[in-house]
């Protein structure tokens, strides 16, 4: 890719600041898959922009609390001002998503978990408790390791290229005998989720649970990730009505709150 500097292109202006903004913006998108930090040569690597551009971007973040640098190296990661937006589009979202979530929980009679995505884990923020004596219950806030659970796996799937490598560790640990430990086997079934949309984990996390999920993408709070966690013995018989039942929520949810286009 080709190093080009914002500044000397012609038509500067409105066309040339948002241009700036997007690529703020890509910068963003980039540290948050990088929760160690990055340098600003690694920025100028991944971005393909010029040293000077990179540095002002990241130079204009830093003051307004988007980015903080930190360590001896330099290592530019995201800044105190996001965790507060993010609490404030997190909250709009639950808001927003727990009629969808209720709607589904009474259509499969199952319970429906949302999730995000928060480092190298998926970090479940509201739930919808079936009403079954024999259910599968997360607990707001825990986390799980993306994976291993069905809507970790979504999640990964639904990030760019570049983001993904950062968002997988190099060790995938077992968490039951059924758990992919190997990149090469994430990446597979990776790509099977993004073709079909909808990501399994059969017994993966937890021995007895088994679940589907389906990563969702709006314009109006970016991606989550909605999924149905139910014993394995019930889980069997119905893969195909929740399947079915997930990726039209999705539909619905993504044609009343915008789809955002994905990310190359």
């Amino acid at each position: 890719m080709t190093a080009v500097d914002e500044q000397s292109r012609p038509g500067r202006g409105s066309a040339s600041g948002i241009q700036v903004i997007a690529r703020a913006a890509e910068v963003l998108r980039l540290l948050q898959a990088a929760p160690s930090g990055l340098t600003q040569a690694e920025v100028v690597e991944r971005i393909g922009l010029a040293k000077s551009t990179v540095h002002r971007i990241l130079g204009a973040l830093e003051a307004e609390g988007l980015v903080t640098v930190a360590g001896t190296r330099g290592r530019y990661r995201l800044g105190p001002e996001i965790p507060r937006m993010a609490a404030s589009v997190r909250s709009a979202m639950i808001v927003d998503l727990r009629p969808y979530l209720e709607d589904l929980s009474r259509e499969l009679e199952e319970t429906i978990d949302l999730s995000v995505m928060e480092d190298h884990q998926v970090v479940f923020v509201d739930q919808v408790v079936a009403d079954r004596r024999l259910r599968a219950v997360s607990a707001v806030g825990a986390g799980f390791p993306l994976h291993c659970c069905a809507p970790g796996k979504a999640l990964l799937a639904a990030l760019p290229v570049a983001a993904l490598e950062y968002a997988v560790p190099n060790r995938l640990t077992a968490e039951t005998p059924h758990t992919l430990t190997t990149r090469p086997e994430l990446h597979r079934e990776l790509d099977e989720i993004r073709r079909t949309g909808v990501a399994f984990d059969r017994e993966e996390h937890t021995l007895g649970i088994s679940a589907a999920g389906v990563a969702i993408r709006t314009a109006a709070w970016g991606t989550a990730a909605i999924s149905v966690p139910t014993p394995t013995q019930r889980f069997a018989g119905r893969e195909q009505a929740i399947t079915d039942a997930l990726l039209q929520a999705k539909e619905r949810i993504e044609t009343d709150f915008g789809a955002m286009k994905p990310t190359p």
